[in-house]
């Protein structure tokens, strides 16, 4: 197969918390080994099972700061009087190399994505299927007290009010298709034409044996 160099993406998939977006983006590392996901920085406290510098870089406060203050980081926000913010430097290394790397982050930070890097960026916004089945999701998780699951429903709203700021809305009612639609979207936008860098001098290339 002509394989013809191309600029990396940045993926976006963002949704109200219980969404699936997790689990869309754990399916699709598992199956494209031509993306990475962007190991963000948090001043939460690591969840169960979670591993330093695998799922979060966990980080103070005041590491945190010094980061933004550095203008270190490509976008931060704050969620529940924690913070969340996606380091520089490991981001640009992959597009240059011409890797894609996966962001699960919620619509602030990709606001702040796509006033530094709007062309190299994809926004995938995931729903749930309805209001009950969202809350029944987040409880079966059970990763979160009864408070926090009322304080994530609360704000469910406003999350989802964003959906009109993403190239790509999909209704995740079923997980295996809602991921076969985000397989198709990463292939149309891979072959976009100002991604693939070397198309120019192929094309010259193959204009001369003609």
């Amino acid at each position: 197969m002509t394989e013809i160099s191309r600029r990396g993406l940045l993926l976006v998939m963002s949704s109200p918390s219980g969404a699936g977006k997790t689990t869309l983006s754990r399916r699709l590392l598992a199956a494209d080994a031509g993306i990475t996901m962007s190991v963000s920085v948090t001043t939460r406290q690591p969840r169960p099972g979670e591993v330093n510098g695998k799922d979060y870089h966990f980080i103070t406060h005041e590491e945190f700061g010094r980061l933004r203050d550095r203008d270190d980081l490509l976008e931060y926000a704050e969620v529940f009087g924690n913070f969340y913010g996606t380091p520089k430097r490991p981001v640009m290394e992959a597009l240059q190399a011409g890797r894609d790397v996966l962001f699960d982050i919620d619509w602030q930070g990709t606001q702040q994505l796509a006033q530094a890097m709007e062309g190299d960026l994809v926004r995938i916004f995931i729903l749930p299927p309805t209001a009950e089945e969202l809350r029944e999701r987040l409880i079966r998780r059970a990763q979160d007290s009864s408070s926090t699951v009322a304080k994530r429903m609360a704000k469910a709203a406003d999350e989802i009010s964003h959906w009109p700021e993403y190239d790509y809305v999909i209704v995740n009612e079923d997980i295996n298709a809602a991921g076969a639609q985000i397989d198709a979207i990463l292939t149309a936008e891979r072959l976009k034409r100002h991604r693939r860098v070397g198309l120019t001098q192929f094309v010259r290339d193959l204009t001369k044996g003609l």
